[in-house]
């Protein structure tokens, strides 16, 4: 059984629009150790598309993605 570390850091990109959320979780990542976990919220629906695709270029892994109400949540793993 392994045990799931919390995420090291949360962004809430809330009410930003494309292409800020993206950049915001580069510039998130870009600070952080690998192996850590940032946790994203956001409401810009462009967010589904970025940062996933984002993440498909890059060894970092997306955990989860999901839409909540009106709202986008990621779990990133920095690779």
């Amino acid at each position: 059984m392994s045990c799931k570390a919390p995420p090291k850091q949360h962004l809430d990109a809330s009410g930003l629009r494309c292409p800020l959320p993206l950049l915001k979780v580069k510039q998130c990542l870009a600070g952080m150790q690998q192996g850590e976990r940032l946790e994203v919220l956001a409401t810009d629906a462009g967010a589904m598309r970025d940062i996933p695709a984002f993440i498909d270029l890059t060894s970092h892994t997306l955990l989860q993605c999901d839409q909540r109400d009106q709202q986008y949540y990621f779990l990133i793993e920095k690779g």
